[in-house]
């Protein structure tokens, strides 16, 4: 067994500040999280709790330098006050960890103009802040609603606690969310040694969750600002679903970061730690354990176990649980050597079954049979609800929902009967209550209220690009990752070539073969010609192109039954031209 997953001992599950039914420890560490305007040491300061992750400032001779400026322009400004409470030292510079927090930068120009401000950066943050919104946008957005419960309720049972790393994805209290992304205009892709502000600081590359995360060091101070050093063990596999991490890499950043012998470490997330022997001893148990998850699932590997079995072969000593840094508060080790396993060698596991399985809806449908139908299959499920056999329980009600379409007859994501998803629901949100992890507990509870029917998540089953990162994007990323959205059926009788004209971007795409082809639109048999500002509009799905050209806001140039098919191939109902232009 794996306990560490959803232990529960009969008052493992407690009741949180907003009514919330959630495992104590993890109740517990919201604590860490703040909202609390850190110290640590004279002229510096971090903001923990304030979002998902910590914005800091530090005085520097020539003024003050901002790094990370959070998920929205009133995220930074409520940065910003509060640090007003401390320093008046007017803003020089801006420096990003990583991609993931840069959108709150426009709140700087309340007090000074951006056009001459530095800023700081690894020079991929602006293509990763971009991929996430072009080709996997739709799994990436619902990985991240359910991961964070980002639409769980405010209060209740099944409120979210926390996001384990921070308070939450996007604190409420910022609403409505501001995009104010500012791209850099200082970049490097190596270790840099610069002066800012008339400080010392040096750029250390050190990919940890994103492939453009930086250590800073600043010599003077003694302080190390970090992406790699969480709250809780690092997570090495997202349940939303994010690209490989591997952890030989993670460790060296780790190593370089330990050479350093800083007297403070201030964190990306979560609370600072302060004392160069006590930074050690932390930081070095919080390396270990995740040399420990990758040593041990190679031995496994070597072995001959499987993804399943090696989750049961690999689990942390208990020793890892006295400390927060390397406790499962986000994600779950069990399921961090699964993604070490097959970021190594692979999806095969050596699993005969697994080699050429059996499509899910068939498979369920002959396990049901073989087990005597689905009404033994739902008493057997019950009852192993009932007995705490929870992984037994969470299987056969998921062969229930997943052996046939649901009553739309669309598909078997929320397929079998009420009854059936309502039980798969009860195992779900049983998991969520006595889980530490804060991922898991939002996971499940989100695809227990879907499974209910009170929430709605159709919406993140269809590829939907985000408006707003269109319009301040790079209309070429766009246009190119229409070819993940090629209907194969109607592409392939279709040859053709179309250019967007976006302002003053033109790119095309060459249909062929049943594939889209990024070109530079040269030559292209049609045209389309419009504002960022519409375009980002009809891939956002708010207006359609047969609107827009009604309305005049788009010019098209060519035979419009040519432009007609060749809009067909893309699977994005906005795009189409479904009639003829007024």
């Amino acid at each position: 067994m794996i306990p560490a997953s959803f232990h529960h001992d009969g008052s493992s599950t407690e009741t949180g500040p907003k009514g919330e039914l959630a495992h104590r420890e993890a109740i517990s560490h919201l604590s860490r999280l703040g909202p609390t305007l850190e110290h640590p040491r004279p002229g510096v300061w971090t903001f923990v709790g304030n979002g998902l992750s910590n914005t800091t400032f530090v005085e520097a001779p020539e003024g003050l330098i901002v790094i990370d400026t959070g998920e929205c322009v009133e995220e930074m400004a409520a940065a910003l006050a509060a640090v007003r409470e401390h320093t008046k030292q007017s803003v020089a510079a801006v420096i990003y960890t990583h991609f993931h927090y840069v959108a709150g930068t426009m709140a700087l120009e309340a007090e000074r103009s951006l056009e001459s401000l530095p800023i700081w950066g690894h020079e991929l943050i602006h293509t990763n802040r971009a991929r996430a919104a072009t080709e996997i946008s739709a799994s990436y957005g619902r990985g991240i609603d359910a991961q964070f419960g980002v639409n769980l309720p405010t209060s209740g049972p099944d409120a979210s606690l926390s996001a384990g790393i921070g308070r939450s994805f996007r604190n409420p209290d910022h609403a409505p969310y501001s995009e104010g992304y500012v791209q850099a205009n200082h970049t490097f892709s190596k270790e840099t040694t610069a002066t800012i502000a008339g400080l010392t600081t040096v750029f250390m590359p050190a990919p940890s969750d994103a492939n453009d995360s930086v250590t800073i060091w600043f010599p003077e101070l003694s302080t190390a600002v970090n992406n790699l050093v969480w709250p809780v063990l690092f997570n090495v596999f997202a349940i939303r679903g994010e690209e490989y991490r591997d952890p030989r890499v993670l460790l060296k950043g780790i190593d370089q970061l330990l050479s350093l012998g800083a007297e403070h470490l201030v964190n990306t997330h979560g609370p600072s730690l302060s004392g160069a022997q006590q930074i050690r001893d932390d930081v070095t148990r919080y390396r270990d354990a995740i040399q420990f998850l990758w040593d041990q699932t190679v031995r496994g590997l070597n072995r001959g176990l499987t993804s399943t079995e090696l989750a049961e072969f690999v689990q942390l000593p208990e020793f890892y649980n006295d400390s927060y840094l390397t406790s499962q508060f986000y994600g779950l080790a069990e399921h961090h050597t699964r993604q070490i396993r097959t970021g190594l060698v692979g999806w095969f596991d050596e699993d005969e079954a697994n080699l050429f399985p059996l499509p899910t809806g068939e498979r369920n449908q002959r396990l049901i049979e073989g087990f005597g139908g689905r009404t033994e299959v739902l008493r057997q499920a019950q009852v192993a609800l009932a007995a705490d056999d929870l992984r037994w329980a969470l299987e056969l009600a998921t062969w229930l929902v997943r052996s046939e379409p649901n009553s739309a007859g669309v598909d078997t994501v929320n397929g079998g009967s009420a009854e059936e998803r309502a039980l798969l629901a009860s195992v779900l949100r049983t998991i969520g209550q006595r889980t530490m992890s804060a991922n898991v507990r939002n996971w499940t509870l989100t695809r227990a209220l879907e499974l209910e029917g009170t929430l709605n998540r159709d919406r993140f089953r269809v590829h939907r690009f985000p408006a707003s990162l269109v319009e301040h994007g790079d209309p070429a990323l766009f246009v190119d990752a229409l070819r993940v959205l090629v209907l194969p059926e109607v592409a392939a009788a279709v040859s053709g070539h179309i250019c967007f004209h976006v302002g003053e971007t033109s790119r095309g795409l060459r249909i062929r073969n049943a594939v889209g082809i990024p070109t530079n639109g040269e030559g292209a048999d049609v045209s389309l010609t419009m504002s960022q500002h519409t375009f980002a509009h009809v891939l956002g799905r708010k207006t359609s192109l047969v609107d827009a050209l009604a309305a005049g806001e788009v010019t098209l140039e060519g035979d419009q039954a040519s432009a007609a098919a060749i809009l067909a191939c893309f699977d994005l109902p906005t795009l189409q031209l479904v009639a003829a232009p007024c």
